[in-house]
């Protein structure tokens, strides 16, 4: 009787260790597949002259595109352009998307 009963238990343990995988998956991991994708797509649709906000707070537009670089200018000054990582761009604004608000 002893052994029905453990393997009883080691199936119910299974159980729980399955349904506490499949509750990280949907959690922890497919959250952050899906915010990857985003921001991916993000960068990929960045064109010249959008303004971004980076991760470190600064407002920019884009002046050039590389690779993996892009070349920035910051404030009213024309004379003051960085080069940045495509990676430390948070929120990418699109003029159009500009435009729109501005009109509501």
């Amino acid at each position: 009787m002893s052994i029905l009963a453990q393997e009883a238990t080691a199936g119910f343990s299974l159980i729980w260790i399955v349904i506490m995988l499949v509750a990280l998956y949907f959690m922890m991991i497919r959250p952050q597949q899906k915010e990857t994708k985003r921001k991916n797509t993000m960068l990929s649709e960045l064109s010249v002259g959008d303004t971004v906000l980076t991760t470190s707070g600064f407002y920019g537009m884009v002046i050039d595109i590389t690779e993996d670089t892009v070349i920035m200018e910051f404030g009213n000054n024309k004379n003051c352009r960085i080069p940045m990582q495509k990676a430390a761009i948070a929120v990418v604004e699109k003029p159009e998307d500009a435009v729109e608000k501005e009109s509501k």
